[in-house]
């Protein structure tokens, strides 16, 4: 019987040849939000790889939503253009790529982390911070309060991105709601403590998210998948929870979401992890129970078998990996010969194509 981690799946018009995917991660080596060759090196080799699918870093819908500035962003035709050129290349290998928004909120203007954490401040190249409320993340400066009439115009800066995502031959988008970045700032009353129509009630605290998703889809092709990464809860008596998240992606659904990404924490700094290989999997199992469409699941995934057990068992539809990808971009490639799966390897390698049992 064929691995259930090498079944194909079909989201909207887009065949993904596996359930194997890299999740988003951010290399922090951008110049003026603009990909550089590391960035073709670095997320081709996952294609190269063969990967189910690729999701690119959190990109920057301004310059002001990156979380620091080497980030990556698509608020310029620039940056867009040469999207265009990393996505071409996966076009050619047959490898889907999705393209993750993202505003970073009040965790904006940060050092990488490889230079040591803290926020950026103004007179060192940083810019003021924003987010639902003046409330600080951990040690970073408080942000200021967005306006009633900014928070619109987040929305129309999300779909401004995806409009020159799709430009760029992208195929599909994922919006962004997770790891206390903006959207996720206002969904938890830890970090939103508006009086307006976007905060207080779980269903204003939830009308950002509502109206980018709605929005996005409006200018994405029929054809195309709309994704969204949520964090399952805060890891916080009191903030975002499961039941919160399990509650939403009903609604998300009816706004034309067509895959949940099941993440966790990122949004307070007193959150309290219980950190082990898949210990995400219990609110993949959670979200999927309620959700309508496919969900993904992540979290130390590391091995092929442990990646099968995950569709087995019923936990999730996908599997995510990010680090274990870093270690091995051709993780996918090694799963398919332990497992027994097939993928067809891209031709300049079939000299290295493993063969009976791995060396």
């Amino acid at each position: 019987m064929s691995p259930r981690l090498f079944e194909p799946i079909t989201l909207r018009s887009l065949d993904v040849p596996h359930r194997l995917w890299v999740a988003a991660m951010c290399q922090y080596s951008a110049v003026d939000g603009v990909p550089q060759p590391w960035h073709h090196a670095h997320l081709g080799s996952f294609a190269i790889g063969r990967a189910g699918l690729v999701v690119t870093e959190a990109t920057a819908i301004s310059a002001v939503g990156r979380i620091t500035a080497d980030d990556a962003g698509i608020w310029t035709d620039e940056q867009a253009a040469e999207w265009a050129r990393i996505v071409a290349f996966f076009t050619q290998q047959r490898v889907p790529i999705v393209m993750q928004l993202a505003h970073a909120g009040r965790k904006a203007s940060t050092r990488p982390p490889y230079s040591g954490r803290g926020g950026l401040p103004v007179e060192e190249g940083g810019w003021e911070t924003v987010g639902p409320s003046d409330l600080a993340y951990g040690s970073l400066p408080a942000p200021r309060m967005l306006s009633s009439a900014e928070v619109a115009g987040i929305v129309k800066e999300f779909v401004s991105a995806a409009r020159r995502a799709v430009g760029a031959g992208i195929d599909g988008v994922e919006i962004h709601a997770a790891h206390g970045y903006l959207l996720h700032q206002f969904l938890s009353p830890l970090s939103n403590d508006r009086t307006d129509e976007f905060g207080g009630s779980y269903e204003n605290r939830t009308r950002l998210l509502s109206d980018v998703v709605r929005n996005v889809r409006r200018v994405l092709p029929d054809s195309m998948p709309l994704f969204v990464r949520l964090s399952a809860t805060d890891w916080v008596q009191g903030g975002w929870s499961l039941d919160d998240t399990a509650n939403l992606v009903p609604v998300l659904e009816g706004l034309g979401v067509d895959f949940v990404s099941v993440s966790s924490a990122g949004n307070d700094s007193r959150q309290d992890i219980p950190v082990g290989p898949g210990y995400q999997l219990p609110l993949a199992r959670a979200v999927k129970e309620r959700a309508r469409v496919p969900v993904g699941a992540a979290g130390l995934i590391v091995s092929p078998a442990q990646a099968e057990t995950v569709l087995v068992d019923g936990a999730a539809d996908v599997v995510f990996a990010a680090r274990q990808f870093l270690r091995e971009p051709g993780f996918a490639l090694r799963a398919a010969a332990e497992l027994g799966g097939h993928l067809e390897w891209p031709r300049q390698y079939r000299m290295a194509k493993f063969e009976g049992s791995i060396p």
